[in-house]
């Protein structure tokens, strides 16, 4: 799918033929925003309506997309890669036509997917069309086979009993007697266990394995006890020692965590929810871990969304207000507090970073979901 700057900005321009905005340029400079309706215009006739159980989907143009031709589509395409190995319903002749093509620059990539696929707005059953966008990694963690003075918070794999209860026994009431559980490794820090349940898996390094190499594993997400989610800073209010708004900052509650040992497990338990993980072998630490869809996920590339709202495997512009949130992305995962017509979390990758990355990110989002044009409208 190689085509000349010419040909392929021709193309590009036959796509968006009829749109108010001018054609976009691709790929280095942003475009001006265009001049179409923005969301919320009611000026604009209403096209085609999807409805699903969370929103509804209203059928736009290209030109609507703030940014669309400014993304670097080609840094996207493996994302998308990864979703056609396990397609969403009605994926999959696009797919297979994806996985035919020869992957070319940004404009080439861009044009094929405006010839593949259709913008719909997403916004909520009453029509809101912003709601939020955060971000999650995947935390990087030493820990230990053996329980010893230091290393000594059990990370716990699924009970056997876990799907036949629900809700499953409350955190209090897990941590409360641990010898009916299985314990994979032992972190060192109550606060990074609740971290590593929050973002649903991690990379640990084990720091009591033998050889001359360090031995990585992954903890992977295996399942959780269907209670409330309390992060760890509303956790932190919600003990009575946080005034200052709804959610303290992480460092101020590792801080008072090490100032009141004595009441960490009340700030532990104040957070209902459990989740548990399943050890699996890191051979390739360049992949990411599995989403909900079942496909690991791409750094920059892939958000968690709510599945009411979003399909998994369905291809997003999503815009964040920013350069940097204002991109191609595929929806491959879900979250515990990932729930709303329009919300997503943005997957930063792992490591000290990708954290950095991810808890600077909270802010309005929009997004359109970019949907087969052959499909009338997405599955339930």
């Amino acid at each position: 799918m190689k085509h000349s700057p010419k040909m392929a900005a021709a193309i590009l321009g036959l796509l968006l033929a009829g749109c108010a905005a001018p054609p976009v340029s691709l790929p280095t400079a942003p475009p001006t925003q265009p001049s179409k309706p923005v969301l919320g215009d009611t000026s604009k006739p209403a096209g085609p309506v999807m409805q699903r159980e969370r929103s509804r989907w209203v059928a736009g143009e290209w030109s609507e997309l703030p940014g669309w031709g400014s993304d670097r589509a080609a840094e996207f395409w493996p994302a998308l890669l990864r979703s056609c190995e396990k397609p969403a319903a009605g994926w999959s002749q696009v797919c297979a036509r994806a996985l035919l093509t020869e992957p070319g620059d940004d404009l080439a990539l861009t044009t094929w997917l405006m010839s593949e696929l259709r913008p719909w707005r997403v916004e909520s059953l009453e029509g809101e069309t912003q709601g939020q966008l955060t971000g999650y990694f995947e935390p990087e963690l030493q820990v230990r086979r053996q329980k010893d003075a230091r290393f000594n918070v059990p990370v716990l794999a699924a009970p056997a009993d876990l799907m036949q209860r629900r809700p499953y026994l409350t955190r209090q009431q897990i941590e409360s007697d641990l010898t009916r559980y299985k314990t994979l490794v032992y972190l060192d820090d109550a606060i990074d266990l609740q971290i590593l349940q929050l973002q649903g898996s991690g990379r640990a390094r084990l720091v009591d394995a033998e050889g001359p190499e360090p031995v990585w594993l992954r903890l992977a997400f295996a399942g959780h006890n269907d209670h409330p989610l309390t992060p760890l800073g509303r956790s932190l209010a919600v003990i009575g020692e946080w005034n200052d708004g709804p959610a303290a900052p992480r460092p101020a509650v590792r801080d008072w965590a090490k100032r009141n040992p004595q009441r960490l497990n009340e700030l532990m338990w104040a957070n209902a929810r459990y989740v548990f993980f399943r050890e699996e072998p890191l051979r390739d630490a360049s992949i990411g871990p599995r989403g909900a869809q079942g496909v690991p996920l791409t750094p920059g590339r892939s958000v968690a969304v709510d599945k009411a709202s979003i399909p998994y495997g369905t291809a997003l512009w999503m815009d964040g207000g920013d350069a940097g949130t204002r991109r191609l992305v595929m929806a491959q995962d879900t979250g515990g507090g990932i729930i709303g017509a329009v919300r997503a979390d943005f997957f930063t990758g792992w490591g000290a970073e990708a954290e950095a990355a991810a808890m600077k990110i909270k802010q309005p989002l929009r997004y359109w979901a970019l949907w087969p044009r052959e499909m009338s409208a997405p599955s339930r």
